[in-house]
């Protein structure tokens, strides 16, 4: 019991400071504040946009191999005179993939292309993008309808004119009417409206079903160049749930290599990549950034800490004969020590809370402004009042440490 009573008369100490010397305690507890403001809200901010970049990643999918002719990278270094004569994936990958590849729940070939206009009677929606894709695209996109439904295999096969809209585009030229079963013009062909995606909204990677129009790529090949480079064919592969991401691609890199006739010992002619890369270095990219934020951070607290020393040492000596009385009586040297040690932690932690609530203050205005809002985890809330806690037992040990030694008899005649 006499802990808590020790921490109490520390806390009641530490508010009668802060009451009796309202100015001198806050400005000495503004650098903790400041100091635990920078550190919580980088670690707030790199947080709430790391969830949402690596939700974008996920939507790409965990297990999926995006075979291209180029390999993701980032940096200012990239080898493009090295890739630049490599091949197209080409359609006659895909069927070889298709026959021979174990480990895959889907495989799709697929193209896009930007900046297209649709049409419906007089509306018409121009800068949207348009997907084909072979049968497969719903087993390597992950995806729901909220109308109509997905491509029969007949209608992939026999490359029908149908197409699916998603959710802006539908909105936008049916104005709320059902557009499934209607015909609209895109490409210069009519299709049919078989089913429109459900509304996903924009995500950090721009990776969003809502502005675009996805076709049968068995009907693009009568419309379009479909292994031209500027359409980005790719073929898209996606693991089964029970066989690991490694597994996966080895067997793709062997048969890519069969079917392309590399000989052993020579480099490939085209890249495996897969959302790892993009996680990878977006850890390394928020890594700095948190050093970014404990460096500088942590000079506001180094300069809280020094401040807070400076308080306990006024304290130590504004309260030496109540110290002397206190050992008179019989408190011993650990009591003292303690007191002051929590004292100096409550000053600690209240200049902490002031931080947080800065943060989460700060991140409310922002949301209601911008719309993007910051999360305050409850890790980086305890993560504040651990800081806290440190620095107020560093700080405060050396004051509390000289008023232990203190000799009841001389403190008392101070």
């Amino acid at each position: 019991m006499i802990i808590f009573r020790l921490i109490g008369e520390s806390f009641r100490f530490a508010f009668d400071a802060l009451r009796q010397n309202k100015l001198r305690t806050m400005l000495s507890l503004l650098a903790i504040t400041i100091g635990i403001f920078t550190i919580i809200a980088v670690f707030s901010a790199v947080d709430t946009f790391r969830g949402k970049l690596q939700a974008s990643v996920d939507k790409l999918g965990s297990n999926t191999i995006y075979v291209q002719k180029w390999p993701w990278s980032f940096g200012d270094n990239y080898p493009w005179w090295k890739y630049m004569n490599r091949p197209q994936p080409s359609l006659r990958d895909f069927e070889a993939l298709r026959e021979r590849m174990g480990n895959a729940q889907g495989i799709t070939f697929e193209i896009s292309t930007n900046d297209r206009t649709i049409k419906y009677r007089s509306n018409s929606i121009e800068g949207i993008s348009v997907w084909a894709a072979s049968h497969d695209f719903n087993k390597t996109w992950s995806f729901e309808l909220q109308e109509g439904r997905y491509f029969t295999e007949n209608e992939s096969k026999n490359g029908s004119p149908v197409c699916i809209l998603g959710s802006d585009i539908a909105d936008g030229l049916f104005d709320g009417d059902d557009p499934v079963g209607k015909q609209v013009q895109i490409l210069g062909r009519r299709l049919t409206v078989i089913g429109v995606f459900k509304k996903e909204g924009e995500d950090m990677l721009g990776t969003s079903l809502d502005k675009n129009v996805n076709i049968p790529i068995n009907f693009a090949k009568g419309i379009l160049d479909i292994q031209n480079e500027r359409y980005g064919p790719q073929i898209t592969v996606r693991g089964n749930d029970n066989v690991s991401l490694e597994e996966v691609e080895s067997e793709l890199k062997g048969l890519m290599r069969s079917i392309h006739r590399i000989k052993p010992g020579q480099e490939e002619d085209f890249a495996l990549n897969k959302t790892t890369i993009i996680s990878n270095q977006l850890d390394s990219m928020f890594t700095m950034v948190n050093w970014a934020g404990w460096i500088i951070g942590g000079f506001s607290i180094l300069v809280g800490g020094f401040s807070i020393a400076n308080i306990m040492f006024v304290s130590v000596k504004e309260r030496t004969n109540i110290i002397g009385i206190q050992k008179s009586l019989g408190a011993k040297n650990y009591f003292i020590l303690l007191q002051f040690i929590f004292e100096s932690i409550s000053l600690c932690i209240l200049g902490g809370l002031l931080g947080l609530l800065l943060v989460y203050l700060i991140a409310l205005l922002l949301g209601a402004v911008t719309g993007f809002y910051i999360i305050l985890g409850l890790n980086n809330i305890a993560l504040g009042i651990w800081i806290s806690i440190i620095i107020g037992t560093i700080s405060g040990f050396w004051p509390a440490y000289s008023a232990s030694r203190l000799d009841p008899v001389e403190a008392i005649r101070s």
